[in-house]
């Protein structure tokens, strides 16, 4: 839809980024993480190019060679790079010894390492779907040092 006041509404103040993990209770970490790990989004998009996201170290070195084609598309870029810092997360917490999903009080969640250090990754994911740099692999291998 091409809304020309909108589109530069959009410009100005961008789209909302981010995701929120809300319930009533002290989540299940493990249900946490399998919420956390669907990026369905994502895995279309890989799957249309011919890569197979599971989870490894190795499918973000994929991630980061697929071609950008989202990034013409403003609607999916936010949506995408929420998808691409769950699924940055996910590879982290599966792969790096002592890191664990943690849910901020405002529903944002984070990584947290072994060394109490807290990484955003949906905002990393946003900035590699914007941009493309700093590389997903990139992120991984600086967090997995720690």
């Amino acid at each position: 839809m091409n809304i020309p006041f909108l589109g530069n509404r959009r410009k100005k103040r961008g789209l909302s980024r981010g995701v929120s993990v809300f319930s009533t209770g002290d989540p299940d970490p493990g249900n946490v993480a399998q919420l956390l790990s669907e990026c369905e989004l994502l895995r279309s998009q890989a799957e249309q190019a011919g890569v197979e996201l599971d989870d490894s170290a190795e499918s973000l070195e994929a991630l980061d060679q697929i071609v950008p084609r989202w990034r013409d598309d403003e609607e999916i870029v936010p949506w995408l790079g929420n998808d691409a810092g769950l699924y940055l997360g996910t590879v982290i917490v599966r792969t790096v010894r002592g890191a664990i999903w943690v849910v901020r009080p405002n529903g944002h969640p984070v990584v947290r390492l072994a060394s109490g250090r807290e990484m955003d990754v949906v905002d990393a994911g946003h900035t590699w779907a914007d941009t493309g740099a700093p590389e997903l692999t990139q992120i991984y291998a600086e967090v997995a040092e720690f």
